[in-house]
């Protein structure tokens, strides 16, 4: 035993110690006079070095509530602590507290198993910590947060040429202005936050490659309280290869064209001009082999009237196999049309008439720039138990719906007239709309990639990652690689977790494939860490039961400083005493 062995080596010095100061006083100049109480005064002070000494290194245990465990976490204020509760210290936790240091909470509750409570004091648990907490009654007592941005959502990869929206909430400031500023730390966006706390901020991702954007928050004073690096991936994205299919040309499919164009989609058009002459590419059979090349087809109601039942065969075919559909209703709907539109789902009721529509605006609107235009919508009446809005109007009626027919879908646009867009110089807002709705329709990638973590990461802190192989591996920006192990118990999820070590971009790399991330450095966002061990801790109080009190059988040892201050006073007196016994002899 350590203590047993302390005990006994302090004990020998302390009988040295006293031997080597009776045999100073008989071998003493008998010249001087004795000082009868410094003697018995030093034989004194020697035990009660050794037992002050012994008390320091090993402090007195002291009875404590074995079922109550107290954990002091990033911020805490050790005398928020009960003084009868066995005591734990997080690494985050401040120094001084005079707990037990633990490296995680898991581990702590390994070496006290009796424990049936929690009782978290300060900014609350880190997600190392939340599951081991899962299912433990629990009390927070939190601390006083940072102000600061203390939630933020901004997308991880866009594509060029794309807008990216930036939401989040600040927190402890008042009339807080929000500034989004591009690489070259230009102020490209500012709005002041809402009285909530709430914000939202939108810019614009020009080329392709990893750039860091910052949002920058400012007091009502103007002084910069808060600033947080917002990464952003701007990936090209694969291009989809679209087959349009018309019955006449109109002013639509010619504007459709040059946004396809524009956005790089493979576009391959076939337009009947009537008399048996069709215009565009070369004509492709409408067979199983053919369809396959595609991942979207865009038809009007002409050109799906025209189609014959073999051809209609082999697309349905294709759309169960995931091909997707999307069909203009651009004119009165014949019995035909209607018969294979129920053939895919939809009952639909479209006459000749048409009703003026007006599009949301949801991009910066800069000054001087025109509103938007009146469009037109057919009047349709569609009845799909399953399908789902894809566009909407400004008043959040649907233009447009979708349906899931086998892996792939079926849509339907009755808007008629988007080309007025780009006409009243609203390119921008009419490539958005065709881009949501060929996205949404589209065949979906089939290359399993592997999800990378879900922000935010901070280094040193846990970060998890699912659906990878067991080659998967994290590469650092220093170029260190650091292998992957999967967790059995997350199934076919595939998760596993790593702790980044230095912040910047990360890739993971599975499955040939790599993905870039990033991670933040440790003291950035202080408010937004803080805020969100608040929020999981207190997400887990409101689900525990009451903690119940157990019976004090457990000890823990007390603090050690008080006995070490005693052991140094008294040892300093012990000195001067010596000193002071030899004094006139140097005279």
């Amino acid at each position: 035993m350590p203590e047993v062995l302390a005990a006994s080596l302090l004990a020998l010095a302390a009988l040295l110690t006293c031997a080597r100061l009776l045999r100073g006083h008989l071998r003493r100049d008998r010249t001087q006079p004795p000082t009868r109480w410094k003697l018995p005064l030093l034989l004194m002070a020697q035990p009660l070095l050794a037992a002050l000494l012994f008390f320091g290194l090993f402090p007195p245990a002291r009875p404590l509530d074995a079922g109550v465990m107290t954990v002091y976490t990033a911020g805490a204020n050790p005398a928020a602590a009960d003084a009868g509760t066995l005591r734990i210290a997080l690494p985050e936790a401040p120094a001084g507290t005079g707990a037990e240091l633990a490296p995680d909470l898991a581990t702590a509750l390994r070496r006290h198993p009796g424990i049936r409570g929690l009782r978290i004091v300060g900014s609350g648990l880190d997600v190392r910590d939340v599951d081991a907490a899962r299912g433990l009654p629990l009390r927070f007592h939190p601390a006083p947060r940072p102000a600061g941005i203390v939630d933020l959502q901004a997308p991880a990869t866009v594509a060029p040429g794309n807008a990216f929206r930036v939401h989040g909430r600040i927190g402890g400031i008042e009339a807080g202005t929000l500034e989004l500023l591009d690489p070259a730390v230009r102020v490209i966006a500012r709005t002041p936050a809402s009285a909530d706390g709430d914000f939202a901020l939108q810019g614009v991702a020009r080329s392709v490659g990893a750039f860091s954007f910052q949002l920058r928050l400012r007091d009502a004073k103007g002084q910069v309280r808060d600033s947080l690096p917002l990464p952003l991936q701007v990936i090209a994205p694969a291009t989809p290869r679209l087959l349009v299919l018309a019955g006449a040309p109109d002013p639509e499919l010619k504007y459709l064209r040059r946004w396809a164009l524009d956005a790089g989609v493979g576009l391959h058009t076939r337009v009947c001009v009537g008399a048996g002459l069709v215009l565009g590419d070369a004509p492709v059979a409408l067979e199983d082999a053919s369809l396959r090349r595609f991942d979207a087809v865009l038809l009007d109601t002409r050109s799906l009237q025209a189609l014959g039942d073999a051809e209609l065969r082999a697309l349905t075919r294709a759309i169960r196999d995931g091909l997707g559909l999307l069909l203009r209703l651009d004119a009165p709907l014949s019995p035909v049309v209607r018969s294979r539109l129920r053939g895919w789902g939809y009952a639909v009721d479209a006459d000749t008439r048409s009703a003026p529509v007006q599009l949301a605006n949801t991009t910066l609107q800069s000054a001087g720039e025109p509103a938007l235009p009146g469009l037109s919508r057919t009047v349709a009446a569609v009845q799909a138990g399953d399908a789902l809005p894809l566009l909407r109007d400004v008043q959040a009626q649907p233009l447009a719906w979708w349906r899931p027919l086998g892996r792939g879908r079926v849509g339907l646009v009755a808007l008629t007239d988007s080309y007025r867009l780009p006409l009243a110089g609203h390119a921008a807002i009419h490539a958005r709309v065709w881009s949501e709705m060929l996205a949404g329709i589209a065949r979906p990638a089939t290359a399993a990639t592997p999800t990378p973590p879900a922000g935010p990461i901070w280094a040193g802190q846990r970060a998890v990652v699912c659906g990878v192989d067991g080659n998967a591996a994290v590469i650092a920006p220093n170029g260190n690689r650091v292998t992957l192990a999967i967790d059995p118990a997350s199934g076919a999820r595939n998760c596993a977790a790593f702790w980044p070590r230095i912040s910047g971009w990360h890739r993971l790399q599975a499955r040939n494939t790599q993905t870039a991330f990033v991670v933040l450095p440790a003291g950035v966002g202080l408010a937004w860490q803080a805020q969100r061990r608040f929020d999981a801790t207190a997400a887990l109080a409101a689900q525990s039961p009451t903690v119940q009190a157990a019976r004090a059988t457990a000890v823990q040892r007390g603090a050690s400083w008080p006995w070490l201050a005693a052991w140094l006073a008294l040892a300093a007196l012990t000195w001067w005493l010596e000193r002071r016994r030899t004094t006139p002899q140097a005279q």
